[in-house]
């Protein structure tokens, strides 16, 4: 599940952007590359995530991968604090993060991988 090589290319913003399982309406996510196997714990993605004005969820999450997220524009609002843009987050397995907020509106760049044990 390795991801392919891809050179600077003009992303499609306009396109291919879905909810992913577990979040509510207003939230969406465009894949960049990768695939994530969360079964059986392999592979790795890149993602763009964006939050729609006023889009929130009511529960924390908790993951078995790694998760790197950067905050390239808007407000996201985690345990009372707001976050702008240039704010960046690396998340160990199985660490709970949120509920999130967006007042305006955000889009994240994340990073989903599974280190291989050992």
């Amino acid at each position: 599940m390795l991801k392919e090589h891809l050179e600077f290319f003009a992303l499609d913003l306009s396109s291919g952007w879905e909810t992913p399982p577990g979040y509510p309406k207003g939230i969406e996510q465009k894949i960049i590359t990768g695939a994530l196997n969360e079964k059986n714990k392999k592979g790795s993605r890149t993602r763009l995530l964006r939050f729609q004005p006023g889009a929130f969820t009511t529960q924390p999450f908790e993951h078995d991968y790694w998760e790197e997220v950067f905050q390239v524009s808007g407000d996201m609002t985690v345990g009372g604090k707001t976050f702008g843009p240039m704010t960046y987050a690396c998340r160990p397995p199985h660490t709970p993060h949120g509920p999130f907020s967006s007042k305006g509106g955000c889009l994240l760049f994340e990073i989903h991988y599974f280190y291989p044990e050992g």
